[in-house]
């Protein structure tokens, strides 16, 4: 998508680096990982690769076979970033007991498990991104682990 000031607005800001939550309630985890799950771009890129995401550990094995054409497309690739990093927070709290949403103060969103510990998904999914490691997959099962 081109949208001529937002690209005036970022060179003035810098690139976006992770999404922002914004919620009334505490409680809502329900609405928080619905609205996280979304994550279109991913979610379209991976449709027309070939590749269901259904919210699986093998759905994030196969999006680290994709070639990454994305990272030519600078407008496109901080907001794949997000959404890889925010499908990888879904596949985590549907798939490990106890792991859910937690939103730091200022609305980044990030997963915390049963013991405590918290995973800043987002910045992993811009790294992936990027750069292709650390592999998806390979974050999930380190998570699911512990």
């Amino acid at each position: 998508m081109n949208i001529p000031f937002l690209g005036n607005w970022r060179k003035k800001r810098g690139p976006e680096r992770g999404a922002v939550i914004f919620s009334d309630s505490e409680s809502d985890h329900e609405g928080v990982a619905e609205l996280l799950s979304e994550c279109e771009l991913l979610r379209s890129q991976a449709h027309r690769a070939g590749i269901q995401l259904d919210d699986s550990a093998a759905s994030l094995e196969a999006l680290d076979q994709l070639l990454p054409r994305w990272r030519d497309d600078e407008e496109s690739l901080p907001w794949l970033g997000n959404d890889a990093g925010l499908y990888l927070g879904t596949v985590i709290i549907r798939t490990v007991p106890g792991a859910v949403w937690e939103v730091w103060p200022g609305g980044r969103p990030v997963v915390r498990l049963l013991s405590g510990r918290e995973v800043d998904v987002v910045v992993s999914g811009h790294e992936w991104a990027a750069n292709g490691v650390p592999e998806l997959s390979q974050l999930y099962a380190e998570v699911a682990e512990t």
